[in-house]
């Protein structure tokens, strides 16, 4: 059985990455600097930032592939314009290409999109082509709310999106339902947005008839779905007043929930509440929640321990840790079985 990590992102990435990140936004603040461009990344300075961190943890931790993906909170589609976000989302899959080939079998890719608040997402549709095809990245990761916590673009059942849902589906990837930074200061970015969005996001789902128009859609909601699990009645019960079929015909077979919970009572609930077949194995590593738990000893983000502490069956097991995963993310299947994995 392989341990497979659906969520991963590259927080550790070199510095000169930041730093071109840096002279963007001086070129935003003051358009007379000149326009930023990409600084030089050696490969010993990417092997250092991996190896030192997300690799060491995968070993420790015994997990054998990460999709890995810019980092979230970086993303910052709220800020400066299209042209803009579109050159800082082909840097970011661009460097996590490179890190990908650096280690093809400890991770594969998965990208960010050029999103900015009210454009369209034809750019965006072609980025994940481009990623898809020509740099064998297996998902996208796709901001529900690009203004950074103000909530201004129309719900994801919108037709709004059926641009980069018409990609998705041609190109067989799903999307991971991510925000990045708040810039609202009521929503802490990692504590409330990120936590807000997932639960937003399905509600949305509930409300919409968008499997309907795409059936093949699959969308993976982080964080253990946020607060859905914990109010399933709730969810349940709204779908009943809405007049909707019941949620395992309506969303579940298109929306999958992962393991970034960081406590084993949460992921004991998780495993409750939501079928096996609708959970994929996360943790986020180096992310939202990076100390030491005093209660246990053991990093919070460590979910692969809780779930060895539960008494799983053992196919549900692997069907968590590899085959809900090689099944929600096909491309990703295909490339293992190429390797004889």
């Amino acid at each position: 059985m392989l341990i497979i990590d659906c969520h991963g992102h590259y927080t550790t990435a070199p510095a000169a990455h930041q730093a071109y990140r840096e002279r963007q936004l001086a070129h935003l603040r003051d358009p007379q600097l000149p326009i930023a461009v990409p600084g030089t990344i050696s490969e010993d300075e990417i092997r250092e930032s991996i190896e030192t961190n997300q690799l060491r943890m995968q070993r420790e931790r015994g997990a054998d592939l990460t999709l890995f993906s810019p980092r979230a909170s970086a993303m910052a589609h709220h800020v400066g314009d299209e042209a803009m976000s579109l050159a800082w989302t082909r840097a970011c899959n661009d460097l996590i290409r490179r890190a990908v080939g650096l280690y093809p079998d400890n991770f594969a890719g998965v990208c960010q999109l050029p999103q900015s608040p009210g454009a369209p997402l034809a750019t965006s549709a072609r980025e994940l082509e481009r990623c898809v095809r020509e740099l064998g990245f297996v998902g996208c990761n796709l901001n529900p709310d690009p203004s950074g916590g103000h909530w201004r673009s129309p719900p994801l059942t919108d037709r709004y999106w059926y641009p980069l849902y018409e990609k998705m589906v041609e190109l067989d990837v799903p999307a991971m339902i991510h925000v990045s930074a708040s810039c609202n200061p009521n929503f802490h970015a990692t504590g409330a947005h990120y936590i807000n969005a997932d639960t937003t996001a399905f509600m949305q789902l509930i409300e919409g008839d968008l499997f309907a128009d795409f059936p093949t859609l699959r969308f993976v909601i982080p964080h253990g779905g946020g607060a859905v699990p914990y109010h399933w009645g709730r969810y349940r019960g709204l779908a009943d007043m809405l007049k909707r079929p019941p949620l395992t015909e309506h969303v579940m077979k298109n929306v999958f929930f992962d393991t970034c919970v960081y406590h084993r009572p949460g992921i004991a609930l998780l495993l409750e509440v939501i079928d096996g077949n609708n959970i994929l194995f996360g943790s986020e590593m180096i992310g939202a929640v990076r100390g030491i738990d005093p209660d246990t000893g053991h990093h919070f983000d460590d979910t692969r321990r809780y779930l060895d502490e539960l008494p799983l069956e053992a196919g549900l097991r692997k069907r968590i840790f590899e085959g809900n995963v090689r099944r929600v993310f096909p491309r990703l299947d295909a490339a293992l079985r190429a390797r004889g994995r």
